[in-house]
This record gives structure tokens, C-alpha cells and sequence, in this order.
């Protein structure tokens, strides 16, 4: 670690040297094969940008351009990963806990660039390609230090902070507010360490990805084996007969000139055919029937008058939600489950639960939130639901985190109570409260959303539908559509004939990889007990 020390203390008199000795090749093929957190002396040249020489990296090239550091340090990915992980710290324990922001160093080029840092656009979701830039609260010319708010990112899912991991000064924004459809990795922005440099990025562009720079690169066109032809023998064509022969033996005309002409009650001699070989074409026919002052008809199949309409911009929120439902319809195989439960003895202990809030002071408790603790019950006892596929194995969860489907002005939001089996039902009330304002102001957090088992999606309660079948959300293997209660007249037991009795239909929507139908029916047994016996989730 000597050299790295010396070039720590020299920094500012070493930064152009092109050729500088580092640590040895084995060294850092050792730092970089385990999992072990570099030293302060390697994080002290990487944020210096220093320039590994030949005798570091093998046969490559290095010289003190832009272009060259970005390659050191950011075309392999796990190398960047590794050093972003370690010297963010405790940012990442925040909202980015889950964000890999890609970075890349750059040193002074030709065109007398000082060191700069190029901030990307980072992946604030597992399913996120792109996302948009909501806001600023930084602009150019501040100061930034790590833990700052530089912007929200809007991403698939919600809207999210995005933190600063290092002092310095926001040179440039390359990305203003309301920047819709920017990719993952895309410079979003460009911050200098010094004060003094940020007058030189006024006019800053930056580099092309290595991507685009591979696809730019031109490929040596490959050698083609072509056959000889082999000539074919020469065929006489006869000769075409003309449009209209003196005698009217035949005319020749398209198949829709002729029903064209034979509407109108036009002789097809008296028309001048432009087509192939003189033969009559449509375009004939109508310049025919303008001249003559007939109207030609309007073809089949022509526009409707124009139509008033808006374009609404897809939101990232809804083209997730598209994507990732059109790929569980089309890769899931779905089949469904109905059932009826009788609510009135659910609906009995909900109003003696909500007498004992309003007096102690808490919060109402809704038929949702005991359908919820019911689900999770039912998923205890019926663990083979609570599970997900993949190509080699089926993976069964222990938590049971039930996703709640919250319908707002964005689009379809799925926060997550997590445990919901081991949860009160004031504690899953004061939850859903709470995690479903945050998706109507859109500011929803990464770990609100993740890590959900299964889904109950209510439309029956705010709505009144009565049956529906919903769409499994990837990666879970189970939803549950819960529809409204409906008085019914049934026969009773007692002095009188009839009574009436008040029924919940709900469907479980189920992947047949995993969840048999008999498994399947097992789970809506369990949680019809529950529901029509809701002491029991008491025990």
C-alpha cells in the first residue's frame, strides 16, 4: 500500500502524470475477487482518478482522457459496484439502500477538462429500465455533500429521492426538471470537486456509452460465397392482345374496374385503359366518370370522419404495470377458484371492534383489513400458497407479506404488509391508512412496495362489483379478488321458513405451476373458516 500512500500525499502534482506505478496485478486481482472492503489508500486514489499504468493492467493502454478512466472504472460493472457500495456508506441505508448509481471518474483531456464525476440515472427498482427527473432541488453551482436530496426520480413504481455520496460542487444538469423516458446509466448530471471548475463545464456533452461506442465501431464486412447463376432457359412470352381490337372481341380490365364501371353503367370501351399492356385499371374508371361529370363512389372501407380525441401520456407507473401484466397473462398458466362466504358474524365483530376504537380512541377497522389478517392466516395454514416459481425449484416463503392493491390518479399501486399474520388488526389498519395516502401522493419508497407474497385486490367494498378474476402479480403465485357482500334469502333453521343471510363472493386466481387446484381449494376452505368464524383469528 506504499505507492498508494504517495500518491495520496502528492495528488495535486501527480494527477496528469500519464504513468504512474501502482499496486501490482496480484494485488488487486485479489482485492477484487472477494468480497472484502478496500482500504482507505485504494478509495483514496480512485477519488483522486488516478491512472493505473501498464504494469497494473496488463497489456492495456491508459492515457489521462476522459475516455480511458471511464473505461478503467466503469466498464466492469462489479469493479464500480463494489467501490460505490463502500464509499457511499450509510447513504445507502436510506431511501437508496437497493440503487446502483453508475458513476464514471473523468481526469483533464485535451480540451482542459479538470477531474469531474458523471452522475447516471440509477436503477431504483428491480423492474426499472428508464426513468424521469421530477424535480431539482439542487441547481447548478451548489455545493453538494453526501446525504443531500440532489432530485427526485420518478420511477416504475414511485416517486424517489436520489442522494448525493460525495462532496463537491453541481457543476452541470444535463437533465432538467420534467426529463421524461431517461435510460438507467444515462448522465443525468456532472459535479467537480473544486469550485474554480465549474465555469468549464458550461458547454459540457457527455461521452457516449460504451455501447453505443461498440455499435459505432465498424465490422470488417465478411467474405460471401456466391454462387455462379446458372442460366435458365430463354422462354417466349406471347405477345399481350391490345385493350380493344377493332372487332370488341375482348377488353382487358382489373377485376374492381369492371364491378367499378358495371355500377356506374359504363362500357368499358368507351374507356382508355393506362395499365399494363393497356389494360383498364380503377384510376381509369373514376377519371372517366369525373370527366363526364358522375360522381365516382367512395371505396370501400374509407375513413370515418375525424374523431375528437386527447393523447395521454403513458406514466412509468402504468407502463410497468402494463408490461409486467401482459407478461403474467401471457407466461402464468391462471385458472380460478369462487367461493361464498357468509360475512354476517365478520360484520358483528367488526362493529364491536369499532365501538372499542372510538372509545379508546383509535382508528375505524374495515372489512378489508379483516379480509387482509384473514388471507394471512389462511396462508399459515396453507404454506404451499405462499410460494413462487422458478425453473429449478419452488420457492416457499416464511413471511407472510400480503400486497394491497390501492387504485389512484397514477395508475394501480401494491404497498406491502409485511407479517400480516403476526399483526393486529388495528396495527394492518393504521398500515393500510397510511401506506395508501402515500400512493395517492405518489411517495411511495422502495421497501413500501418490495417483497410482497400475495395480493388481495378489493373492488367489491369502493365499488360494488360483485365477481371478477384478477391477474397474478409476478412473481407471486396467488391473488385473491375479493367482491361485495349481497343480501340473499336462504331457508332456516328455526320457527321461521326463510332468513336473510349476507354473502361475499371471492376468487382466487391461482398458477397452476405451483398451486394444484386441490391446494388451491384448501386455502379458500381455510379462509372461509376464518371469515365465517372471525373469533377464531383471535386465537
Amino acid at each position: 500500500m506504499t505507492y498508494a500512500s504517495r500518491i495520496i500525499h502528492h495528488s495535486k502534482k501527480l494527477r496528469n502524470a500519464p504513468n504512474l506505478l501502482w499496486q501490482e496485478q496480484a494485488h488487486l486481482v485479489r482485492w477484487f475477487s472477494h468480497d472484502v472492503q478496500p482500504s482507505s489508500d485504494i478509495l483514496s486514489v480512485h477519488r483522486h482518478s488516478y491512472v493505473p499504468s501498464e504494469r497494473a493492467c496488463g497489456s492495456r493502454s491508459f492515457s489521462s482522457s476522459t475516455k480511458s478512466v471511464s473505461g478503467t472504472f466503469t466498464r466492469d460493472i462489479p469493479m464500480t459496484r463494489k467501490l460505490g457500495s463502500s464509499i457511499s456508506g450509510s447513504v445507502f441505508n436510506k431511501q437508496l439502500s437497493c440503487i446502483q448509481v453508475q458513476l464514471s471518474r473523468g481526469l483533464s483531456s485535451d480540451a482542459g477538462l479538470p477531474p469531474h464525476q458523471e452522475i447516471g440515472m440509477p436503477s431504483l427498482s428491480p423492474t426499472m429500465s428508464e426513468g424521469n427527473i421530477a424535480r431539482w432541488l439542487k441547481k447548478e453551482g451548489d455545493k453538494v455533500s453526501p446525504g443531500e436530496v440532489l432530485c427526485e426520480v420518478e420511477t416504475d413504481k414511485a416517486t424517489v429521492e436520489m442522494e448525493c455520496m460525495e462532496d463537491g460542487y453541481l457543476a452541470k444538469i444535463l437533465r432538467p426538471d420534467g426529463t421524461q423516458g431517461i435510460k438507467v446509466g444515462e448522465v443525468i448530471a456532472i459535479t467537480v470537486e473544486e469550485e474554480d471548475d465549474i465555469a468549464k463545464f458550461k458547454d459540457y456533452t457527455p461521452s457516449a456509452p460504451a455501447a453505443a461506442k461498440e455499435a459505432s465501431e465498424p465490422t470488417l464486412p465478411k467474405k460471401e460465397v456466391v454462387a455462379e447463376p446458372v442460366p435458365e432457359p430463354k422462354v417466349s412470352k406471347p405477345s399481350a392482345a391490345p385493350a380493344a381490337t377493332p372487332s370488341g372481341d375482348r377488353i382487358f380490365a382489373s377485376p374492381l374496374a369492371r364491378s367499378l364501371a358495371e355500377e356506374h353503367k359504363v362500357p368499358l370501351s368507351s374507356i382508355k385503359g393506362t395499365g399494363p399492356d393497356g389494360s383498364i385499371v380503377k384510376a381509369d374508371v373514376e377519371e372517366y366518370l369525373a370527366s363526364h361529370g358522375k360522381e365516382a363512389p367512395k371505396a370501400k372501407g374509407a375513413a370515418p370522419a375525424a374523431l375528437d380525441y386527447t393523447d395521454i401520456a403513458h406514466s412509468q407507473i402504468r407502463k410497468i404495470t402494463a408490461s409486467r401484466l401482459l407478461f403474467s397473462k401471457q407466461t402464468i398458466p391462471h385458472y380460478y377458484l369462487t367461493v361464498d362466504t357468509c360475512v354476517d358474524r365478520l360484520m358483528d365483530l367488526r362493529g364491536q371492534l369499532n365501538a372499542l376504537q372510538e372509545a379508546s380512541g383509535g382508528k375505524r377497522i374495515s372489512v378489508n383489513d379483516l379480509v387482509i389478517k384473514a388471507a394471512a392466516l389462511a396462508l399459515q395454514k396453507v404454506p404451499q400458497c405462499n410460494s413462487s416459481w422458478t425453473d429449478d425449484y419452488i420457492r416457499q416463503f416464511h413471511n407472510v407479506n400480503i400486497n394491497v392493491a390501492v387504485q389512484t390518479e397514477n395508475g394501480l399501486f401494491v404497498p406491502v404488509i409485511r407479517d400480516a399474520n403476526k399483526k393486529g388488526l388495528s396495527s394492518i389498519a393504521e398500515e393500510v391508512r397510511q401506506l395508501a395516502q402515500k400512493a395517492k401522493e405518489n411517495s411511495l419508497k422502495p421497501e413500501d412496495y418490495e417483497g410482497g407474497t400475495f395480493t388481495v385486490t378489493n373492488l367489491g367494498g369502493p365499488f360494488g362489483i360483485k365477481q371478477f378474476c384478477a391477474i397474478i402479480n409476478p412473481p407471486q403465485s396467488g391473488i385473491l379478488a375479493v367482491g361485495s357482500a349481497e343480501k340473499r334469502v336462504v331457508p332456516s333453521s328455526g320457527p321461521e321458513l326463510y332468513k336473510f343471510v349476507s354473502y361475499m363472493s371471492v376468487t382466487l386466481s391461482c398458477d397452476h405451476r405451483v398451486i394444484d387446484g386441490a391446494i388451491g381449494a384448501e386455502w379458500l376452505k381455510a379462509f372461509k373458516g376464518y371469515v365465517e368464524n372471525p373469533e377464531s383469528m383471535l386465537l
